[in-house]
């Protein structure tokens, strides 16, 4: 069984992301945002979530997405 959903940080922007463990009762989440880094030649840390109910936004590492224990592509 993976253990990691295969992601590419440039190809995260409005993708979907069902929490395994809800926050704050929500599950259902959509990047809204890939924070780019200052430099170009540095790479991608960070993208911004959105609770798709309560229009909650929250920065995470993008690497976080990768945790299938914490997060399943799609809404599930």
């Amino acid at each position: 069984m993976p253990t990691k959903n295969p992601l590419s940080p440039k190809k995260l922007l409005l993708t979907k992301w069902t929490a395994v463990h809800p926050v704050k009762k929500q599950k259902h989440f959509l990047v809204s945002k890939v924070i780019l880094p200052e430099l170009p030649h540095e790479a991608i840390q960070h993208v911004e979530i959105e609770a798709v109910f309560s229009k909650e936004v929250r920065q995470i590492d993008w690497r976080e997405l990768t945790d299938v224990a914490k997060w399943k592509q799609g809404w599930v």
